[in-house]
């Protein structure tokens, strides 16, 4: 371990939770070195939705690596690139009656975040933006703007400006007090708030707490854009890919984003890889007004193409569905029945246990620490990482996605 305590940057995160030497991994499993085997309730948070190494995804990956194709390419056209697309187009857009065109990003999360509120400012000829509080949308200095964690916004050095916070979908009285308000200031000419060019958001806070909108909430969020003349910007790069079961996350509310962003598992394999989506007549980019070096990478677009027919192979959707009903009973049943101050929430396969009005940071960190003592990988986050969050694989067997609860509930149990 001391090569990477003496000479890795202390801003190093995860392995501080984790400090072992992974060296192995296949499907819902993390192997160190000393060969310790670990179930993965992680999943690259939120890039490994097929799980680790998936050979299906993985045979067409080094199918293609072997035969001497294109690695690198910028944004020229390849065949990689159309297989992914006709695919994506095909199978993912047209079948929901979406149509919008796409856009190859760097490969980072946070740069489809960037080209998202850059296109929208233009589109629109207003520099400011609405977000949400406990919203998280990347660590560059747009997306960072857009976030409410002042722990990170404050590494910024700068100041993060033009966005105003709105209140999110109150969590534990089921409110939707925070869009009269945006109402109310929209339409107040005396308010000061300037209108915006967009409102971005996530249909399920991950990185939050898992803090799940309603499916109300988003069809009135949809009306208040349409009344006022802002852009829609649903950032679906966690929970999107199915995660909440279908492929995109706000297809449950019915419905439909001016522009989407995409990343982490889109590529199957967590190769970096991210995408806006947006609907055609917002498409007024000049060439080259956004690039980056590696939005061409040639193994994601093979990764992505084998993941969206691995999907429909399997029947992802049914599949999520079926491990949704599970975590929803044992979770309630058998964790948050073991204090009525403890708070279970999700959908799909991304849930929380929050833990703020029990032990709060204390005990969550406890119970995850505990967790990797008995083999299981599973963060934390929210506000002062007070949230349990679960984030398996979407593929995990059912028999496993069990052991995994079993070890968090022996967990809470012992701790709390």
């Amino acid at each position: 371990m001391d090569i990477f305590q003496d000479w890795e940057s202390n801003v190093r995160s995860y392995c501080r939770s984790f400090p072992v030497v992974f060296q192995n991994a296949e499907g819902p499993y993390l192997y160190s070195e000393s060969g310790k085997r670990y179930l993965d309730f992680f999943a690259g948070a939120g890039a490994l939705n097929y799980g680790h190494n998936h050979k299906y995804i993985k045979d067409r990956v080094l199918s293609y690596f072997q035969s001497d194709n294109v690695l690198h390419a910028l944004d020229m056209h390849t065949s990689a690139k159309r297989h992914f697309m006709e695919n994506f187009v095909n199978h993912i857009l047209l079948q929901r009656n979406l149509h919008y065109k796409i856009q190859f990003c760097g490969p980072t999360g946070t740069n489809a975040v960037e080209a998202a509120l850059k296109l929208a400012r233009r589109v629109k000829k207003r520099s400011g933006i609405f977000s949400f509080d406990g919203g998280f949308h990347g660590m560059s200095l747009g997306a960072l703007a857009v976030s409410s964690n002042m722990e990170s916004r404050n590494a910024a050095g700068v100041p993060l400006t033009h966005v105003s916070f709105m209140p999110y979908f109150d969590q534990k009285n089921k409110s939707s007090a925070g869009l009269e308000f945006m109402d109310q200031i929209l339409t107040d000419s005396h308010s000061g708030v300037e209108k915006p060019a967009a409102i971005i958001f996530e249909t399920v806070q991950a990185e939050g707490g898992v803090n799940v909108a309603s499916t109300e909430w988003m069809q009135r969020l949809r009306e208040l854009c349409n009344k006022h003349d802002v852009l829609l910007i649903c950032d679906d790069i966690q929970v999107g890919c199915f995660r909440t079961g279908p492929f995109f996350s706000f297809e449950r509310a019915n419905v439909v984003p001016d522009l989407v962003t995409l990343s982490k598992s889109i590529s199957g394999l967590g190769f970096p890889m991210s995408l806006v989506l947006m609907k055609p007549e917002l498409d007024t980019w000049m060439p080259g007004e956004h690039t980056g070096t590696f939005r061409g990478n040639q193994l994601a677009f093979v990764g992505a193409d084998a993941a969206i027919d691995l999907a429909n192979e399997i029947g992802i959707e049914s599949i999520v569905k079926a491990n949704e009903t599970f975590l929803d009973e044992f979770l309630h049943e058998r964790i948050g029945s073991l204090s009525e101050k403890m708070h279970v929430r999700g959908v799909g396969m991304i849930w929380g246990i929050d833990v703020s009005e029990v032990g709060g940071p204390r005990l969550a960190k406890r119970v995850t620490d505990m967790c990797f003592e008995k083999g299981l990988i599973v963060e934390r986050a929210g506000r002062q990482d007070t949230v349990i969050k679960l984030l398996p694989p979407l593929t995990i067997e059912p028999n496993l996605l069990e052991e995994g609860c079993q070890i968090i509930r022996e967990s809470v149990a012992k701790c709390i």
